[in-house]
């Protein structure tokens, strides 16, 4: 793995691919730095070793055209802030006047290109401007592992101006360095929890997990697709009725494989999709007519923790229900307790996906977890066993 240690960095100018995506509130101020706060090892090495920066990075969905609230001025000053220094802004990021403002850095100095996508060429992989893009350095850095996963402009084909001044940063450096000990889990048990509303958005990574866990823990809104596949009572329970199929067919492999599935025993229902709704604990497979469950119940949580606090590897990837509502966020936060007494005890646990992060930062946990990835589709399509265009590039 080439990363930015192993480059000559003096007197260069390094373009820098980050994941500056990071959420805005309604006063377009950034609500949640962490990805910002990521970048920042990478930035710093560069400056140190006497070179100057030029960051470049997407924010929002923009539609091919500028517009003002996905514009990466909105993240200056926190990046100021953070570097403990003024940072120069470039109101495009292709141009004359930007490779003017990027052939007078200085050493120290950094640059803050505008946002990628303001240009349709950025998402289609546009060789051409990718060139402009290279033409502004001399070694070029991707540290942006939210969007390896994406052959864009910035992310994949940069990389073919740079045959041998390329290399990864720190951040990606890390989240490769976490799922693949997870991937290669040698220390067991290997423990992965999967949550989150469908079946289908984690068929994939079931299914690579298949040949690596010993016990698979669901949970959340998919739990009530393989619960009537097996013939229970779902009530108005979330399900994906094409997908029972499926959910019987991935229970047979992992009884196959010697792989402990573990489902909820029982549910937290409630009588609507309110925070303020009637609730009750029902036993698995049998929820009544009318009622839906969101959450697991406490003989899941006694269940699902004794296993995580018995694990050495543990992989978490989506919530046990809809934390986001505090009548339904016991099952959530307990399980992401156990991980973190797991974690106290030696286990290795990786978070990833972004309600898990939301629920390890909600209940301020991220200190206590081995690591937090910064990348949930990347993450995903990782973990499923597939080749990431933005790491290939490099790696190439």
């Amino acid at each position: 793995m080439k990363t930015i240690d192993d480059l000559s960095l003096s007197g260069k100018k390094v373009l820098i691919r980050v994941d500056f995506n990071v959420p805005l509130d309604e006063n377009l101020e950034v609500s949640d730095d962490t990805r910002i706060k990521a970048a920042i090892p990478s930035i710093n090495k560069v400056i140190s070793s006497g070179g100057s920066v030029i960051l470049m990075s997407h924010l929002g969905r923009p539609k091919d055209r500028v517009e003002e609230k996905f514009s990466l001025k909105n993240i200056l000053n926190p990046l100021s802030m953070l570097l403990n220094k003024k940072v120069i802004f470039s109101s495009d990021c292709i141009g004359e006047k930007t490779q003017k403002l990027a052939s007078h850095l200085k050493p120290g100095e950094v640059m803050l290109l505008e946002n990628l996508r303001f240009h349709k060429e950025e998402k289609s992989g546009d060789r051409e401007f990718a060139g402009k893009l290279a033409a502004l350095a001399d070694v070029y850095i991707n540290d942006a592992f939210g969007t390896a996963h994406r052959a864009h402009a910035s992310t994949t084909i940069v990389a073919d101006f740079f045959p041998k001044e390329k290399a990864f940063g720190y951040l990606i450096q890390s989240e490769l360095k976490s799922m693949n000990q997870v991937l290669g889990a040698q220390e067991k048990p290997f423990t992965a929890i999967m949550g989150g509303a469908k079946v289908s958005d984690k068929i994939l990574i079931i299914e690579n997990l298949l040949d690596k866990v010993d016990n698979l823990i669901i949970g959340g809104g998919m739990t009530y697709t393989f619960v009537k596949a097996q013939g229970g009572s779902i009530g108005s329970s979330i399900v994906e009725e094409d997908k029972l199929d499926l959910a019987v067919r991935i229970l047979t492999i992992a009884r196959e494989k010697n792989v402990e599935v573990f489902l909820p025993e029982d549910d937290v229902v409630a009588d609507r999709f309110d925070n303020n709704a009637n609730k009750s604990v029902s036993n698995a497979g049998d929820i009544p007519e009318g009622w839906m469950g969101l959450d697991i119940g406490p003989k899941a949580i006694k269940t699902f923790t004794g296993i995580i606090q018995n694990s050495k590897t543990i992989l978490w990837n989506g919530p046990m229900g809809v934390f986001e509502m505090n009548s339904f966020q016991e099952g959530t936060k307990q399980i992401a307790k156990a991980i973190a007494e797991a974690t106290s005890k030696g286990a290795f646990s990786l978070i990833g996906g972004g309600d898990s992060v939301a629920a390890i930062n909600k209940y301020k946990l991220k200190d206590q977890v081995s690591y937090v990835s910064t990348g949930g589709g990347a993450m995903l399509e990782y973990m499923e066993g597939k080749i990431l265009p933005g790491i290939k590039a490099i790696e190439n």
